[in-house]
């Protein structure tokens, strides 16, 4: 039996499983929080997090996104993490927090990196621009399979082109891959 693919974060239809999310992104987080029935209808808290790229204030991020992950701990929802140049203020804000889950979406940090998230439990969601970077492909081969999710963002590829890109990267088969990212999906949202 063929499963079908996870996409973990899209911006646009898509035949694969993936994520009803909803968050205050870093680039919107002077505007007021979503309502407690918006974030209750939602499969996870996301994409939410810190970008030091954009122009709204840090601070200002710091609070919406405090806001958010205690939203996410009172309701029991996974997180959806956008991080840009924030990774060690990310980290030190997750520590605060009991949350059922993190997902660290379009991860393209270091090796190091990508030890210290899973050392705290995160998982790590990657895309078509983890292959331009050689310290992210070294961060996606360090990343356990059981601890890793495929996604499309914003590219137009292909949900299908994205897998046989990470998987050939990961040095394992689609099917391996296709299978490790369904079994994660399952037990992150099928207890809900």
């Amino acid at each position: 039996m063929k499963l079908p693919l996870v996409d973990i974060h899209t911006h646009r239809p898509t035949q694969a499983i993936t994520l009803h999310a909803v968050g205050l992104h870093p680039w919107n987080a002077d505007q007021p929080l979503p309502s407690e029935d918006a974030f209750l209808a939602a499969d996870a808290v996301g994409e939410i997090g810190l970008d030091r790229a954009c122009s709204v204030d840090f601070q200002v991020q710091e609070a919406a996104f405090t806001a958010q992950l205690q939203v996410a701990e009172r309701l029991q929802k996974p997180v959806v993490i956008h991080c840009v140049r924030a990774f060690n203020e990310v980290m030190q804000s997750l520590r605060g927090h009991h949350l059922t889950a993190v997902i660290f979406h379009g991860f393209i940090g270091s090796k190091e990196q990508a030890e210290e998230a899973l050392k705290g439990g995160c998982y790590l969601s990657y895309g078509l621009r983890t292959a331009r970077s050689p310290k992210t492909i070294e961060a996606l081969r360090a990343t356990p399979l059981n601890r890793l999710f495929v996604e499309t963002d914003d590219d137009p590829a292909p949900i299908e082109e994205v897998y046989a890109v990470i998987a050939s990267l990961r040095g394992v088969s689609i099917e391996e891959l296709q299978c490790a990212t369904h079994e994660n999906h399952t037990r992150l949202f099928q207890k809900q």
